[in-house]
């Protein structure tokens, strides 16, 4: 689950992490009382979006106009930016050319910048720990620094049976320049990120950039935090965070009925039971040069309902042209996968070809009553006879 930037900061702010005062904007009228409180002469008015590159983005309606980020130096200014971007589609490297509309803002105050660095925290599934990037050069997209200056990033891993320690946020002061006092406020930013990441349950957290001030001081300027989904039941408060305006409604639908659903851009839509299946589904697919339009897991129970939901689901992406249904049945005899097919498939009067490949449990079965169900639904005898068939069946009705 993602959250706003100005979630993020008074989140962290209740760990201690320095960050500038602040107000939510939701009406050019907000944006202009929020300045009037902040001490001034300077502002800063940000679009707040699910996404990346605010700054460097362009809205869609004045693609040569300014970004998604800007600063102001009076009430009546933030007034006239929020005006021009509240409403408004921005658009992004991470949001795609479709972009995202702008619904809220944060009025932030002005900061002194004497250098800016980047900062972060995030679960290393390689090595099993909790780990932190840094590097001296803030304010770019991390990928573009490992990309160009490799050299400038520095890594550390936490051991969780030892914890955190203020040693390893010296030893990343040191790599990154940093001296006297900044460097102990640098490892007061460390501790404060750890603490809450722990407490949290945070998938990753992101500060950049991590400024230092003209004092020596260190604000977070920018902040983004991510969460494991399977924790969010100890976290009923970061629930409450969540802005379904952000999410995909195909996505949040899936969620309601206990499917795991994530959009693609492609035009075969895909049900299969198993992470694993799923992926060895998708990339036949592609081999067989089509694209996937989703990747879709119905878990262990394809109940009618669940079927009916999914196939739902999918036929809402435009898309879509066509479905494959991949199932091995185990715990789910074939037989029932077929039946709830065959009911969700009238239910919802499938206007696309749709193969389906069973395996199993009462797979002959399953086969005949899909054979006998007088619906064009295809069966397949593996995955690989399948994925031709569905992609064959969208050339043969687009020719």
């Amino acid at each position: 689950m993602n959250i706003h930037e100005y979630q993020a900061k008074t989140l962290l702010k209740g760990y201690g992490l320095p960050v500038l005062e602040g107000r939510v904007a939701r009406s050019p009228e907000e944006a202009l009382t929020a300045a009037r409180s902040l001490p001034g002469p300077v502002y800063v008015v940000k679009s707040q979006i699910h996404a990346g590159g605010r700054g460097a983005g362009r809205f869609a309606n004045d693609p040569n106009g300014k970004g998604g980020v800007r600063l102001v130096k009076s009430p009546a200014d933030a007034e006239q930016a929020a005006t021009e971007m509240l409403g408004h589609v921005l658009v992004t490297k991470q949001t795609g050319p479709s972009g995202k509309q702008v619904n809220r803002l944060y009025v932030e105050a002005g900061c002194d910048i004497k250098h800016e660095l980047y900062f972060s925290m995030l679960t290393d599934r390689e090595s099993g720990r909790i780990a932190i990037i840094a590097s001296r050069e803030g304010g770019m997209e991390i990928e573009e620094i490992a990309h160009t200056s490799p050299e400038k990033i520095l890594n550390a891993t936490i051991d969780p049976a030892l914890g955190y320690s203020d040693y390893i946020a010296r030893d990343l002061a040191h790599g990154l320049g940093l001296t006297g006092k900044t460097i102990q406020h640098f490892a007061k930013v460390v501790r404060s990120t750890y603490t809450a990441f722990v407490a949290l349950d945070a998938a990753s957290i992101e500060i950049n950039p991590l400024v230092v001030t003209g004092e020596g001081t260190l604000v977070a300027l920018d902040a983004k935090m991510t969460f494991d989904d399977n924790a969010l039941f100890r976290h009923p408060e970061l629930e409450n965070l969540r802005d379904e305006s952000e999410e995909d409604p195909k996505e949040l639908e899936a969620a309601r009925h206990g499917l795991s659903y994530i959009a693609l851009e492609g035009n075969i839509g895909c049900m299969v039971n198993g992470a694993g299946l799923a992926m060895a589904t998708m990339d036949i697919i592609k081999l067989e040069g089509a694209e996937p339009a989703n990747f879709l897991d119905v878990g262990g129970g394809a109940t009618k309902e669940r079927v009916v939901a999914a196939f739902k689901i999918l036929l809402s992406d435009k898309n879509v042209e066509g479905l494959l249904v991949n199932i091995f049945g185990g715990i789910m005899r074939c037989d029932i996968i077929a039946t709830a097919v065959i009911e969700a498939s009238r239910e919802v009067k499938l206007t696309v070809p749709l193969v389906v490949r069973l395996e199993g449990t009462n797979v002959e079965l399953g086969q005949k009553l899909i054979d006998e169900s007088g619906l064009p639904i295809i069966n397949a005898s593996d995955l690989s006879d399948a994925a031709r068939k569905i992609v064959a069946a969208v050339k043969g009705r687009k020719g």
